[in-house]
């Protein structure tokens, strides 16, 4: 495992760190997977008060194999739910009680997206309340993770003293959000910059159009897909930490033995050239740009907003049958009423406000609905319902 030094703290980090956003629902799974990964070098950990029980999942797996010193714990202040100082303190003692620890490493502000955003949270006390943390050892670095335009990314680099962020960048969001320039602004101002979605929700590792693929394999046939995705961040100085939302033991070797390669310069002109046609094709095929971050859900009305546009993206790169298919799982075949299809969006707009991707999400159901939902939908529905009852 290679490391970098965050200039901050001193602490010597791994350049892939484990996103725990998509632990297995399996807690024994989870917890092979967080003993395997810090067995193979990975001592960066992220989760969030609002992905699920993950917290609770890793808290315990760390405890029960007496992994917390080996590792630095980064975890996030869900800062929309906070209305007083007080409601800051509740909800950071109620995830170290999930994580059974008694402190946290690196600390974000969970999806801040601009200075109105801010602001709103120095009015009610956050910047005491991050002091009084840092003094008392309970929280060791303070950051920021990022959903906004690359003009309000500049402007909250500037507006506190952070000690690093995170930002979502990948070979298809070079320019999007906080973007290249972004990286290196931070990397200027000496803020190690922690990578999410490298993957683009897995779209770039298990998700790509057959032309895309061969593009990849022509230019090296051993090279996974995902290690194109990461080879293309570590090739930057800028970055530091790539966290990737490894569930399965088999993506975690691959990305260890890219992570053991991993060092800015790291690709030749020639396998630098790859990424251009691959993204081409990647525009041509993906329809919505979600990541399945699920940050939209629950939708009030029951739709499974992610499962409908991943199904919609699937249809356009991997071909009708297969979308048809990830669609009607997304259904939820248990569902009687059908709620969770994208014909049962009533446009209240609540999933747009949310949306850190800015997605139109109520025209893109709508697109969704006519291409996914053809005459002949409810019939099959009912029947795989009927078959699997």
């Amino acid at each position: 495992m290679q490391h970098i030094t965050d200039p901050k703290s001193g602490n010597e980090l791994s350049v892939l760190g484990l996103g725990c956003m998509r632990f297995p629902r399996d807690r024994e799974q989870t917890e092979k997977l967080v003993v395997e990964a810090v067995a193979g070098g990975i001592n960066y950990f992220d989760t969030a008060y609002i992905y699920g029980n993950s917290e609770v999942k890793l808290g315990a797996a760390l405890k029960k194999h007496n992994l917390r010193s080996a590792i630095y714990l980064a975890t996030k202040l869900p800062h929309q739910k906070c209305k007083t100082k007080e409601d800051f303190e509740r909800i950071f003692n109620e995830q170290l009680q999930r994580l059974e620890t008694d402190y946290i490493d690196y600390y974000l502000i969970h999806n801040l997206t601009d200075v109105a955003s801010w602001n709103r949270l120095r009015e009610i006390g956050i910047e005491s309340w991050i002091g009084e943390k840092k003094s008392s050892g309970q929280v060791r670095q303070i950051g920021f993770s990022f959903h906004g335009s690359q003009s309000s990314f500049m402007e909250l680099l500037d507006i506190y003293d952070w000690d690093f962020c995170q930002i979502q960048y990948n070979y298809m969001d070079e320019n999007y959000q906080a973007g290249r320039a972004g990286l290196k602004r931070a990397h200027e101002k000496g803020l190690p910059v922690i990578i999410m979605e490298p993957l683009l929700g897995g779209k770039l590792a298990t998700g790509l159009p057959a032309k895309a693929l061969k593009i990849l394999r022509d230019a090296d046939a051993n090279r996974s897909p995902a290690s194109w995705a990461l080879r293309w961040l570590w090739d930057q100085p800028e970055v530091s930490v790539v966290l990737s939302g490894m569930n399965s033991l088999e993506q975690l070797s691959d990305n260890l033995i890219t992570a053991s390669e991993a060092r800015p310069g790291m690709l030749a002109p020639e396998e630098s050239a790859v990424f251009a046609p691959v993204v081409e094709t990647l525009r041509e095929s993906y329809k919505v740009p979600c990541t399945g971050c699920n940050y939209c859900m629950p939708c009030p009305h029951g739709v499974n907003i992610p499962g409908c546009f991943s199904s919609y993206n699937a249809r356009y790169a991997l071909g009708f049958v297969a979308g048809f298919t990830q669609y009607v799982t997304s259904a939820n075949v248990n569902d009687k009423d059908k709620k969770s299809i994208a014909s049962k969006c009533v446009k209240c707009g609540a999933c747009e406000k949310l949306c850190p991707q800015h997605i139109k999400i109520i025209d893109s159901l709508a697109a969704v609905k006519r291409k996914m939902e053809p005459w002949w939908f409810s019939p099959i529905l009912w029947l795989v319902r009927k078959i699997m009852s």
